[in-house]
């Protein structure tokens, strides 16, 4: 099933592209299962459903709007529920925090090395995760003509996704 909102799956670099949702989620929830168990890691029930949540959907939820989605499931309704899944997540590579929202989004980019960069959009909330990104390219030469070693770089650019901008033209 369509959304607007999406990354296209072939193309993660063209954000908010339509593509087939169910078969990104799928997707990403078997490469999400092969890297855990990679690791010698297990993705619980709790930790696969909050992936599961993130998912759902290319925007970024709070813990506690994925700890109210784990209630409905019957995981427990303590916010140290969301938040252990959720680091879990983070940890493993599997889901990003956006800072600037203060909310998780899942990783579009799993078992990748990679900087993240992120497109958020300010009215929706849609996040479109950049496969790569010119401006991380020229951070990364900076620091090594610096002779500075960047362990991790995160990108967060807002702005007016494609539908909102034409909803707001509208």
């Amino acid at each position: 099933m369509p959304h607007d909102h999406c990354p296209s799956c072939a193309s993660p670099d063209l954000a908010f592209a339509r593509h087939d949702h169910g078969l990104c989620s799928t997707d990403a929830l078997s490469r999400a299962d092969g890297l855990v168990a990679q690791r010698g890691l297990r993705l619980t029930p709790v930790r696969r459903r909050a992936l599961e949540i993130l998912l759902e959907s290319h925007r970024a939820l709070g813990a506690y709007d994925v700890l109210a989605r784990l209630a409905e499931g019957g995981f427990g309704n303590q916010p140290p529920v969301a938040y252990r899944a959720l680091e879990f997540l983070e940890d493993q590579g599997l889901a990003h925090r956006i800072r600037r929202l203060n909310a998780y989004t899942a990783c579009m980019h799993m078992g990748e090395a990679h900087a993240a960069a992120f497109l958020i959009c300010v009215k929706c909330n849609a996040v479109s995760e950049a496969a790569s990104a010119p401006a991380i390219a020229a951070l990364e030469t900076a620091a090594r003509a610096s002779g500075f070693v960047i362990e991790a770089t995160t990108i967060e650019a807002v702005g007016l996704c494609p539908a909102c901008r034409q909803a707001a033209a509208a």
